[in-house]
């Protein structure tokens, strides 16, 4: 894909000549010093992304529907997200699961942030069961309980 990456100034003083860049690439990444980057596309080409991740997430949420296609999708894992391989078993076939519910239901929703957010989360599941010391630490049970925890913004 053609990314072309411009500040956002470029944008304000250039209009017409960085808009016209978007003829030659997908899309524009407008960057900017005090905030986040900005992406810039055609509403076309949106809409084709938009189409292309809406057939791929329910093929693949169809797919799980089939004893062949769990299977599938258990195997293939690990090569797509290579920090499965840390997780137990058990937690695959979970982390498998509930991303197929969360692609079925950010389709439906038209918002892919809990897509995102349910990656994040397992990802850093996995960072812990690669890590044999915070496993440890975050596993045992050192007896004390230091009580209820205060709600946050709160005064302890």
């Amino acid at each position: 894909m053609s990314v072309l990456e411009l500040t956002l100034s470029e944008l304000l003083n250039k209009p017409k000549a960085t808009l016209a860049n978007l003829r030659g690439a997908r899309r524009i990444v407008l960057r900017r010093r005090d905030d986040e980057d900005l992406v810039l596309t055609t509403a076309a080409r949106a809409d084709q992304d938009h189409e292309v991740m809406g057939a791929t997430s329910r093929m693949f949420v169809e797919m799980m529907r089939t004893p062949q296609g769990r299977t599938l999708v258990l195997d293939v894992l690990p090569a797509t997200f290579p920090w499965v391989r840390y997780l137990p078993a058990h937690d695959v076939r979970e982390f498998s699961v509930e991303l197929v519910d969360a692609l079925g239901a950010a389709t439906s929703l038209d918002n892919t942030a809990g897509v995102a957010q349910l990656l994040t989360e397992w990802r850093h599941t996995a960072e812990v069961h690669a890590d044999p010391e915070l496993y440890a630490a975050l596993t045992t049970d050192s007896g004390e309980d230091y009580g209820p925890v205060p709600e946050p913004g709160t005064a302890a």
